[in-house]
């Protein structure tokens, strides 16, 4: 239950960042993006001590953790699957335009309409 209850009220404080930063329209926008990002800040450490909030947060670390284990592809590797992949775009338009082509002058011949 008092779970529930903060993040009900990080939702509530994000509301009245909302609401701070249209009711500051007079001020400058510096001050009214401030607001509103003390807003996120405060509603983040709020939600950050509930139970979902500290899974929430180990469940991000976990995220770094497994993104550093990724091997990512080099520049030779990007630049041949790209350059594969637009080849491939190619050909198949190729073929559907020809597919298209033969397609519309049997339904012109069909119909009699031939141009």
């Amino acid at each position: 239950m008092l779970d529930k209850i903060k993040l009900g009220l990080s939702i509530l404080i994000i509301g009245v960042g909302i609401s701070g930063f249209y009711v500051l329209s007079e001020s400058p926008q510096v001050v009214r993006v401030a607001a509103f990002i003390v807003a996120l800040i405060i509603a983040a450490l709020v939600a950050w001590t509930s139970v979902p909030g500290k899974v929430f947060v180990v469940f991000a670390r976990e995220s770094v953790v497994e993104t550093r284990k990724v091997v990512w592809p080099s520049r030779k590797e990007t630049i041949q699957s790209t350059g594969l992949v637009l080849a491939f775009v190619f050909v198949m338009a190729v073929f559907l335009w020809g597919v298209d082509s033969i397609l519309a002058t049997l339904i012109r011949m069909l119909m009699g309409t031939e141009t």
